[in-house]
């Protein structure tokens, strides 16, 4: 036996099963030449309904303006950022998967990799939406927030963190964009010259960019897909870093801290990687894909959710610590309130889900058990969307003086919104997994035992 033999019978294959490249290219590519199932028409209707839901309540809010939310004085901000929040922090689990696990050479990322771009995508566009329309009138909003030469000297205000999210969060969504698309140039190529369609042809044609699997072609998209993974890694940490100076510049207790930066961002991946893995799994059984997202695919998402989960519990530790510290008893109060407050019931829920639940990960049987893990996912997902809510809400209910003290209720718009945000993630999900491959195909099979070496290996170039 030879020392490369040898050495791939110690490791865990990525793709089981040893499939030929036809086969892993009539995989992928059937979910988007045969019809739409019965199965994905009903996920269809039902996110389609939620996105109706959330249409109402955005063409109420654009008719009577953000009254119709619950936020009062002293609570000027309520679900709209709590939700943009949320929904940033799910789009990075894509962008890290795709770059700085491909820079690091992980070839576990190849079944996820692409799913996890589209969802940052998805995510964002969700994200803006709040970001948007809680400025009340959105159809002014970009004339404030966009730099311009303007002849009357009025810039926008630039020292604000408001408007550091306008750069952070589109130069992340451009990146992120460019990065997905290049992964699916050799892609788009392999689908159009497997279509007999002179339509879905001529599309791909367009898309693949006249790719031919040259030699040349191999060499030039590694080099740009190596360098889109440069650009894209620091957006990870500044993209998310940037959204928590959104809080960490004020002079709110409880926001006035230089933990948020790292803070947020572990959370970030942490929920993000838990709303990739709900959804793969889902998919992984819809669509036969179990040998290329295998087990030992979701129990090393399982491990990072694990690490995260745990930076995100030491923080919530750390704050107390800190208040308590610092001796500024206004700061102090801030924590106990979060905790044993009017709110409680909220914290609690956050400090569960994200603290204690994935502990549970510890054990192998449950980080290899899929329902397991599809369950504590979305615990992860609901706890990190409730400390999103204590982190804006608690703070700005409880202001230095009892007699502006409030609290807040949401309404059903707010909550309207919130659904129609998931329906239409959920929604761009389903067309998504319809029209394009949920998996690289090219990528694939470069990770197949016997392959020749590629990017995902020790830098060469496919023949």
């Amino acid at each position: 036996m030879s020392s490369t033999a040898l050495d791939y019978s110690k490791e865990i294959p990525v793709i089981e099963g040893r499939p030929s490249a036809a086969s892993i290219d009539e995989l992928i590519i059937r979910p988007i030449d045969e019809f739409p199932t019965k199965r994905w028409y009903i996920g269809l209707s039902i996110t389609g309904t939620m996105l109706l839901i959330g249409a109402v309540s955005l063409g109420w809010l654009l008719w009577k303006g953000v009254g119709v939310w619950g936020i009062n004085q002293p609570v000027e901000w309520g679900f709209d950022v709590v939700n943009f929040v949320f929904w940033v922090g799910i789009g990075h689990a894509g962008t890290l998967i795709s770059a700085i696990l491909f820079l690091l050479r992980q070839k576990w990322r190849t079944g996820i990799a692409r799913f996890a771009e589209a969802m940052t995508l998805f995510a964002v566009l969700c994200a803006v939406m709040f970001v948007l329309f809680h400025t009340g009138r959105p159809w002014l909003a970009a004339f404030w927030l966009i730099p311009y030469p303007e002849q009357h000297g009025v810039w926008v205000n630039f020292i604000s963190p408001l408007e550091w999210d306008v750069f952070a969060v589109s130069t992340y969504f451009i990146v992120s964009f460019v990065f997905w698309f290049i992964g699916l140039i050799p892609d788009f190529a392999t689908m159009r010259d497997r279509t007999t369609s002179k339509v879905k042809k001529t599309i791909y044609q367009i898309f693949s960019l006249g790719w031919r699997f040259s030699n040349r072609h191999w060499h030039h998209y590694e080099r740009a897909y190596l360098i889109m993974a440069g650009f894209a890694t620091p957006l990870v940490l500044s993209v998310h870093t940037i959204v928590s100076f959104d809080f960490a510049v004020s002079i709110i207790p409880g926001w006035h801290t230089t933990i948020f930066p790292p803070y947020f961002v572990a959370g970030a991946i942490f929920s993000g990687f838990a709303m990739v893995q709900n959804v793969l799994i889902i998919t992984r059984k819809m669509f036969k894909f179990e040998h290329l997202i295998t087990l030992d695919t979701i129990e090393k998402m399982n491990k990072i959710i694990l690490l995260t989960g745990s930076m995100v519990g030491y923080a919530y530790m750390m704050e107390f610590f800190i208040a308590w510290y610092s001796g500024n008893p206004t700061e102090l109060f801030v924590f106990v309130n979060r905790a044993f407050g009017p709110y409680a019931w909220a914290y609690w829920i956050m400090f569960s889900c994200n603290v204690f639940f994935p502990q549970l990960f510890w054990s192998k049987k449950i980080r290899t058990n899929l329902l397991f893990s599809f369950i504590l996912a979305i615990t992860v997902n609901i706890g990190m969307w409730f400390e999103r809510f204590v982190i804006v809400v608690t703070s700005l209910s409880r202001d230095f003086l009892p007699s502006s003290w409030g609290m807040f209720i949401p309404t059903i718009w707010d909550i309207g919104l919130l659904i129609g945000s998931f329906g239409l993630f959920f929604t761009l999900i389903l067309i998504f997994l319809k029209f394009l491959p949920a998996i690289a195909i090219a990528e694939s099979k470069a990770v197949v035992p016997g392959a020749q070496p590629s990017h995902h290996g020790n830098g060469g170039h496919h023949e």
